[in-house]
Parts: structure tokens; sequence; C-alpha cells
């Protein structure tokens, strides 16, 4: 369901009449035409959020394939009754988002993100590397030459082969998190697809530089938006190491909001480490997710380093499919003026003989900065022998 077809649940007062004139006897007088049930726990700024950004992705991308479809109906239908957080939630009670929240929001269009000529792709790197920019992917800044037989790194749009595609349906979407999970649901124009087949190992790390360019000034109200989404898939035995960056400013203070996603699956025996590196500019909001999904005896490996954003909040839940798992976790927040870093990780373990180590450091050099962690490890009824480390 999309969200340009929500007028019919919006609560509508029902037209009043005069004084003299009868009701039929099948009428009945209600305050609503729907269940008031619903009609409570929509949230107005999010339907209006939402619908806008679905209008900016109908108006410049074709039709989607069946799993990015699939993602943005979930989503859609998820916003019905998703409000907006407040500090009255549980999750948020020491981040307030009303910066946000007050923002005018503005969906970036590719066709208003300033020329690429200015810029150039990594040099001398002889690693493959994608640039995504506000969201979209250029190719243009892109090099991904040198990659094993069977490796598919690209957008979802663009990729040909029917079982690939069948395994991403499986996986996207496979998680339901908060509400920014799902407005990046409604507004990615893509997913960024990382395949990496069975038995295979990807020797050179891949490079996703992420890039902010539709910006700002700092003293106005507008707060442009892009929804980048990454899908990671390691099959049975594969591995990968994935450089995930966002830069942006330079250092200025000029503002834009960052709502990014990425999904992970590591099959059996399969190996993804993961660095996460966050320089954006001290005016941005950097709201991310990470969700993974851990077979038997698989490695998940996340080291990340956050400085930028004024505010930047990384979400983290990692779920384990089966036995022998290992997960490390190491993250530094530094906070060196008015910004808020946030942690919040989220461990299920439901199989036995799991290993786990987090180890989380943070940093506040300024008397108005912040840092905000939440680590939770959910060890379930059946896990046994398990090893669980938290610094």
């Amino acid at each position: 369901m999309s969200i340009s077809a929500l007028d019919s649940y919006i609560p509508k007062l029902c037209t009043p009449r005069s004084s003299g004139e009868r009701l039929p006897q099948t009428t009945r007088v209600r305050a609503f035409a729907q269940p008031q049930t619903l009609a409570i726990l929509s949230d107005p700024h999010v339907l209006r959020l939402a619908e806008t950004l679905e209008d900016s992705i109908a108006s410049s991308s074709a039709s989607p394939p069946p799993p990015l479809q699939k993602l943005r109906d979930f989503s859609s239908q998820s916003l019905l009754s998703t409000p907006w957080p407040s500090r009255k939630d549980e999750p948020f009670r020491f981040t307030d988002t009303s910066f946000i929240k007050n923002s005018d929001i503005q969906p970036v269009n590719p066709s208003q993100t300033q020329s690429l000529d200015s810029l150039s792709a990594l040099p001398d790197s002889i690693s493959p590397n994608l640039a995504i920019v506000d969201g979209y992917l250029a190719d243009s800044l892109s090099q991904i030459s040198g990659l094993p037989d069977g490796v598919f790194v690209g957008a979802l749009s663009s990729l040909n082969s029917e079982a690939i595609m069948e395994r991403v349906s499986k996986y996207v979407s496979n998680f339901q998190g908060d509400m920014f999970w799902s407005l990046n649901g409604v507004g990615a124009p893509d997913v960024l697809l990382v395949y990496v087949p069975e038995g295979c190992k990807v020797e050179n790390p891949l490079h996703l530089r992420f890039l902010s360019l539709n910006r700002s000034d700092k003293d106005s109200k507008t707060l442009p938006i892009s929804n980048p989404r990454v899908l990671v898939l390691v099959e049975r035995g594969g591995e990968i190491s994935v450089v995930e960056e966002y830069v942006g400013g330079d250092g200025d203070d000029r503002c834009y909001w960052t709502n990014s996603v990425m999904e992970v699956y590591v099959g059996d025996g399969g190996k993804l480490q993961h660095s996460y590196i966050q320089t954006q500019s001290l005016g941005a909001a950097h709201v991310k997710w990470t969700s993974v999904l851990q077979e038997s005896k698989s490695i998940y490996e996340l080291s990340e380093v956050s400085t930028g954003g004024k505010l930047s909040r990384h979400n983290v839940h990692v779920q384990q499919l089966g036995p022998d798992t290992v997960t490390e976790l190491s993250t530094f927040h530094l906070s060196l003026g008015d910004q808020l870093q946030d942690l919040h990780s989220k461990l299920v373990l439901d199989h036995p003989r799991g290993y786990s180590r987090q180890l989380h450091k943070c940093i506040v050099a300024h008397s108005l900065g912040q840092a905000v962690f939440d680590g939770n490890v959910q060890v379930n009824r059946y896990p046994s022998n398990t090893l669980l480390y938290t610094i």
C-alpha cells in the first residue's frame, strides 16, 4: 500500500445536519468515518513526510524491481501506526530528535545535486569502490573492476540474475526497525546490492563512499534528506571486507539529513569485516541502521569511528541464526562541539556456542557535547557455552 492511498485512513468528521432534518433509519451517527484505533495511532506529521518521500521517488525512478516494491509497500504499511519518536519513548529517552522534526524536510532529487565535475574517484586506489551521492549511485565516480566471478556490486535495478533476485527478495526488509527504518524504506531510490557467492573470497576491500552535496545554510530551516540503502549478502563460506564511509562538508556546519540503512546476511561459515566511518558536517543529522543476520559458524566484525554530525545515531541489531557464531563490535565516538553521538546496539542469541565481544569508547570534549550508549544482549533459552564480553 502506498502512502498516497492513505487518505481513506485519515479520520473525517461527518457533515452536520440541520436541526429539523430527520436521519434515515439506516443511518448511524459516527464521529469518524474510519476505525478510531487507526486514527489514534496515525501520526499526521509522519504520514506527510512519508508521502513527500514517495512522491519524490515516483517522479525520479522507473518501475522498481519486485524486492524494492516489496520494501516500499511494507514500509508504507508500518508507517500507518508509527509515531515520531519522543523522549517519552525508552529508546529515545536521552536522544532529542526535535532538530529533525522541526525542520522543513525536503527530499533530494538527482537534478538538484551540484555538478560532479569537481569530484573524482578515489586516487591511486586498487580496491573496488562505489560513490553514492545524496543517496544515488554515481557510476562516473565508481570503480568496480577486478572483482571475482559471480560477485555483484551495484544497483538492484541493474541486476539481471533471477536467482540472485530471489535471494534478495528473501532478505530485503527482513527486519522491523523504527520510524527512521521505515522512512528509508519509502524514500530509498534503489538498493545498493553487494552479493558474494558461495565459497568466494574477495581479497581487496570494497569501499562505499556516501557523499552529501545538497546542503542548506545553518540559519535555514530547510533540511535536505537522502535515504541510501545497502544490502550485503554473503553466501556460505564467502568472505568480504566492506568500508562504509559517510563524508560531506569538510568540517563546515551546513545542514542535511542522511537517513541510512544497511542490511547484512552472512551465510554458514561466511565472514564480513565491516568498517563504518562517519565524518559528516557539524550541522548534519545522521541516522543509521545496521541489521545483521548470522548463520552458523559465521563471523561478523564491526569497526566504527563516528566524529561528525550535530545529531548522529547508529542502531545496530545482530541476530544469531545458528550456533558457533562470532560477533565483534568495536566502536569509537567523539563529540568535539555541540554534538550528540548515540549508539544503540542489540545482540540476540538463540543458539549455543556463540562468541560476542563489544568494546565501545566515547570522548566528549565540549560543554554542550553528549554521548549516549545502550548495549543490549538478549540470551534466550537455548544458548549454552556462550561467551559475552562488553566493555
